[in-house]
């Protein structure tokens, strides 16, 4: 199926198999194969996620999907935990040493929230996603779950701290900032913790380029253009960086299931193969099966690609005036 993928990609027909009197197989139509699911949209995003922690919750016990601090660590699969920890470990530093009111912009499944509430802090998430807010209430009950984005929030200033923890990129950068720091109490910080595109960044279509988020140099603009101070900054894309070649591992684990798969296929069931081949062809653009080729067979989502592309800074920040 994925030589089909690259096939796809590069141009190439994508034939029927002959049958043993020399005709072609015919597959069914993609509406005769899927006839109720033509209006009905899948929440691949939700699937995802779902999978995504069940998956980290296995192999951590935890359900963290953020990068990890690899420093002084042996990259692979069975460091990712500590890895994850060391990273929340490393991002505390920049709270106040005091109990605050922190909100949680982002959230993601609540495991950082469960961390703070248990040092004394005071948590509020603010989440878009219906599913993760789900997840926020079962692991950090104590906190109080906003199910709505961050741009729509409320703003008033009762805040010690607004935390993001790799939730900054998703918001425009011209209003993440400054509803930020419109929501900080007199003494409030912002505690940031993402990646941002580097001057080097550059895009390969139609395949992806490992990383992303604002680019830096735009967010500095902004951080002058709001008056806001910046506390402590590290840069620690050397750390988080083989953080993407231990989920490139898992793809490729992937790719190689469905390489023996359709190699079996190819001969012991070359009808149900090609229709197999039919229906990805049809459902997926050009584009999309290149990217999947990519994630699936190839390692080009490496931590070199990685830090030649992208920034990633911790820093904390309050307003000057």
């Amino acid at each position: 199926m994925i030589a089909t993928i690259k096939a796809g990609m590069e141009g190439g027909p994508c034939e029927p198999a002959p049958c043993a009197d020399g005709h072609r197989l015919r597959a069914p139509s993609i509406r005769a194969i899927l006839p109720h699911m033509e209006n009905r949209k899948l929440d691949t995003r939700a699937i995802g996620l779902d999978v995504g922690l069940s998956f980290c919750k296995w192999l951590t016990g935890k359900e963290n999907l953020h990068y990890g601090d690899w420093t002084g660590l042996a990259v692979s699969a069975a460091n990712l935990g500590p890895a994850q920890e060391a990273y929340t470990d490393r991002l505390f530093t920049y709270l106040p040493e005091r109990p605050c009111r922190i909100l949680d912009c982002g959230g993601g499944a609540g495991e950082t929230a469960r961390r703070l509430i248990a040092l004394g802090h005071e948590v509020e998430i603010v989440i878009p996603s219906s599913f993760l807010a789900g997840r926020c209430r079962e692991n950090a009950p104590a906190a109080q779950v906003h199910e709505t984005r961050f741009e729509e929030f409320p703003i008033a200033p009762r805040f010690d701290v607004c935390l993001f923890s790799e939730s900054f990129q998703y918001i425009p950068l011209e209003i993440g900032l400054g509803r930020a720091r419109a929501l900080l109490a007199p003494g409030g910080r912002i505690v940031l913790a993402d990646c941002f595109r580097s001057e080097g960044h550059k895009r390969c279509a139609p395949l992806a380029t490992v990383g992303g988020g604002h680019a830096v140099s735009a967010f500095r603009r902004a951080v002058a253009d709001l008056d806001l101070e910046i506390l402590d900054e590290a840069d620690i894309t050397e750390s988080v960086a083989p953080s993407v070649e231990v989920e490139q591992e898992l793809y490729n684990v992937i790719g190689h299931a469905i390489m023996r798969i359709d190699g079996e296929l190819q001969g012991k069931h070359p009808g149900k193969r090609w229709a197999l081949h039919r229906l990805l062809r049809t459902t997926l653009s050009g584009r999309k099966r290149a990217r999947l080729h990519q994630r699936l067979m190839e390692q080009t989502r490496n931590r070199t690609t990685f830090a030649a592309n992208n920034t990633y800074l911790m820093m904390g920040l309050h307003p000057m005036t």
